[in-house]
């Protein structure tokens, strides 16, 4: 495969543009692939599976591109919707060319559990889908903890993010140069932010913070419905 020029990142959260995990991860990747001379363009699913006009568009720009990028929250064990969705009209879209553009894809899954192993399934549904498709499968990056970014900047992340920013450069350079994504760069983007036992504890809190502002922290045992027939 020549050298990759350009990428399309698609964001598989349905969250509000700027809110979610997915849209930091990619963000930082796309800054990353850009330093290296390849052109970007970011489409959120919500918007690309909106309407067919819409989906038309993102098609095209499917078809434009030489790697294909998902980054995408993982819906207890899956992608969510909107992302399976528009995965399965790109593959339906390129079966249907006699000879589809080479290129490459690659999955970029984050969860809110502790334990990065809960993503191993939805990766093995991003490779099916890229051999589906005809992309050569440049790898699957698994994160774990994702809620710890809330949506920010890697950069305004803290230290605790120094592994996914390694490990996303490694990815930028390997994209690039038109290469699956190395060994190194899962090895970083698997490893936890923090002890397992201490995101535990924050989750804790944080529901409890939760629970306080809306006035139900004393009733966070209630089970209203346990007598019902």
């Amino acid at each position: 495969m020549s050298t990759p020029k350009k990428a399309l990142l698609l964001i598989g959260s349905a969250k509000p543009k700027g809110e979610s995990s997915s849209e930091a991860l990619a963000n930082h990747l796309t800054e990353r692939l850009r330093t290296r001379g390849m052109t970007t363009q970011t489409w959120h699913v919500a918007m690309a599976m909106r309407t067919p006009a819409q989906t038309r568009e993102f098609l095209q720009a499917v078809d434009q591109a030489d790697t294909l990028v998902l980054a995408f929250p993982l819906y207890v064990d899956s992608l969510p919707y909107l992302a399976t969705l528009a995965l399965e009209r790109i593959a339906a879209h390129r079966q249907t060319q006699a000879e589809p553009a080479p290129g490459s894809f690659l999955a970029i899954a984050n969860c809110g559990f502790p334990e990065v192993a809960h993503n191993a399934t939805a990766i093995a549904i991003c490779k099916q889908f890229s051999e589906e498709a005809g992309y050569a499968w440049a790898g699957g990056l698994a994160l774990g903890m994702g809620g710890a970014i809330a949506g920010r900047a890697l950069s305004e992340v803290g230290g605790m993010a120094h592994n996914v920013i390694a490990a996303l450069d490694l990815a930028a350079e390997a994209i690039a140069q038109g290469i699956a994504v190395p060994e190194e760069a899962i090895t970083l983007m698997a490893k936890p932010f923090i002890p397992i036992t201490g995101y535990m504890l924050m989750g804790d809190i944080g529901w409890l913070v939760e629970a306080r502002r809306h006035h139900v922290l004393t009733r966070l045992g209630a089970r209203p419905y346990q007598n019902e027939p």
